[in-house]
């Protein structure tokens, strides 16, 4: 049995500063899935992870403070690679991948877009791009968990408000049919495998007590390659972990 956990850590020095590692000590997953870490190696108090027991793997942007994933595991990974072998993305340390003996988990984080013009125009490459690599990895690799911040919400019921909000980056018409795209790839939304039901969100913004009033948007995932489906124990939701603008997303599998 394995418990992963994806998390936007909107800066991993800042999360460590609200007592970060006493609530990975109480969450207590098998791998944790890092985003946004803006931190660079050595920069991320690895030795303490070390002595809760992870080994810790990171990726980190070539400009300082900036993007960054992780990954921490119990287990050691049998191989961990940085990248998708696309400089383009590689750059900002987007992507990073550990291998162990019946799967794969991926750490990623998606462009966000938000400033518009080319921003958007770098995310819609990212997407047809990060697609392309997966379906060839799971050539080879065919068990993945592909875990992050996506920074698009999949389903209507993925968001507060839907209407008012499809012009918005991360909940446009393109955003959206890339995502059914993918899932119709066979990749798996493996929190709406367990919880069907709307209003269950992983992103607030810090405006107008957003988050008091669950006004959000779910934009981080635990997909998993069709294989994986059957492995689906339990999933959910971690709002009550206050790290970030993000909260934690987390997937049991039977592996």
């Amino acid at each position: 049995m394995k418990r992963i956990l994806s998390y936007n850590v909107n800066g991993l020095r800042a999360a460590l500063k609200k007592d970060f590692l006493t609530w990975l000590t109480e969450a207590d997953p098998d791998i944790l899935c890092l985003q946004e870490t803006k931190a660079q190696a050595g920069q991320m108090s690895e030795e303490e992870f070390r002595a809760l027991g992870y080994h810790f793997y990171s990726f980190s942007a070539q400009k300082p403070g900036y993007s960054s994933v992780a990954i921490l595991s119990k287990e050691p990974a049998l191989q961990v690679v940085n990248g998708m072998d696309n400089p383009k993305y590689d750059v900002e340390g987007r992507v990073i991948r550990a291998d162990f003996s019946d799967f794969s988990v991926i750490s990623a984080y998606f462009p966000s877009g938000t400033t518009g013009g080319p921003r958007q125009e770098y995310k819609m490459d990212f997407l047809a791009d990060f697609t392309a690599y997966l379906n060839e990895l799971r050539k080879s690799l065919p068990n993945l968990v592909i875990s992050g911040d996506y920074n698009i919400c999949r389903l209507w019921i993925d968001i507060h408000n839907p209407e008012k909000q499809q012009n918005t980056s991360g909940f446009l018409p393109e955003e959206r049919e890339w995502f059914q795209q993918f899932v119709d790839l066979g990749y798996v939304d493996s929190f709406r495998e367990v919880i069907p039901e709307p209003d269950h969100y992983s992103w607030w913004s810090y405006r107008a007590g957003s988050r008091a009033r669950n006004k959000g948007w779910r934009i981080d995932y635990n997909m998993l390659t069709e294989p994986l489906k059957e492995k689906i124990v339990d999933a959910g939701i971690m709002p009550e972990a206050v790290h970030s603008d993000h909260c934690p997303v987390w997937v049991k599998l039977d592996i």
